[in-house]
């Protein structure tokens, strides 16, 4: 039992940050949420800060499982799906994404854990694209390289932010196939003509 009451503010506290902001949430509106007295939440979180550092272990065993990119033969598919599940890791979390600065802000603690997984996010797609250059995929030179795999992750970091402000009234309308579009474009002038073809339809299907 105790277990179960614990998941179940766990669940109610990440879908109330992520549809009202995690400012806006307060730890009794969470215990109103699931029928709960405020003691009862206390008894399995001593503050907010423990809810959220929770939810960001989860967050972080999640990404973490998808950035661990092998050095293996990646194709345009594998590249579109990685891109797809990372932006759906993103969006369930969204809480952390939509207002970045300002819940690093309040939660210092999680400073450096979120720039390890910048730094994770970066050498994971530059795992990617040396891949594309290893088979002739990608015609592009080191500096290059450098410079889009920046552009992917500052994309992957800040999308979600841009998707809220063009959706203030609705924080759940998430279009994760336009993020995922939006890196692949960063892509597509350095891909080979055959593999931009490819991406071109991708496109057409998934957008």
């Amino acid at each position: 039992m105790k277990r179960k009451t614990r998941d179940r503010i766990l669940h109610a506290s990440l879908e109330l940050f992520n549809s009202r902001g995690e400012s806006n949430v307060t730890t009794l509106q969470i215990a109103d949420e699931i029928d709960i007295s405020p003691g009862n939440l206390y008894y399995h979180f001593k503050s907010k800060s423990d809810i959220v550092t929770e939810l960001y272990d989860w967050f972080e065993d999640q990404i973490g499982d998808l950035l661990a990119v092998p050095e293996v033969e990646i194709s345009v598919d594998d590249q579109w799906l990685f891109l797809h599940l990372l932006f759906e890791t993103i969006a369930h979390f969204r809480f952390l994404y939509q207002d970045l600065v300002n819940v690093l802000s309040r939660y210092e603690h999680l400073q450096p854990r979120f720039q390890r997984i910048i730094k994770r996010k970066y050498d994971a797609s530059h795992r990617i694209c040396d891949s594309f250059r290893k088979q002739g995929i990608l015609t592009a030179s080191n500096q290059e390289t450098d410079a889009l795999c920046h552009q992917i992750v500052l994309t992957l970091t800040y999308w979600l932010s841009f998707e809220t402000l063009s959706h203030l009234n609705d924080r759940d309308a998430v279009d994760l196939g336009r993020g995922v579009y939006q890196v692949m474009v960063l892509v597509a002038p350095y891909l080979r003509d055959e593999e931009r073809m490819v991406l071109e339809r991708m496109s057409q299907d998934y957008l």
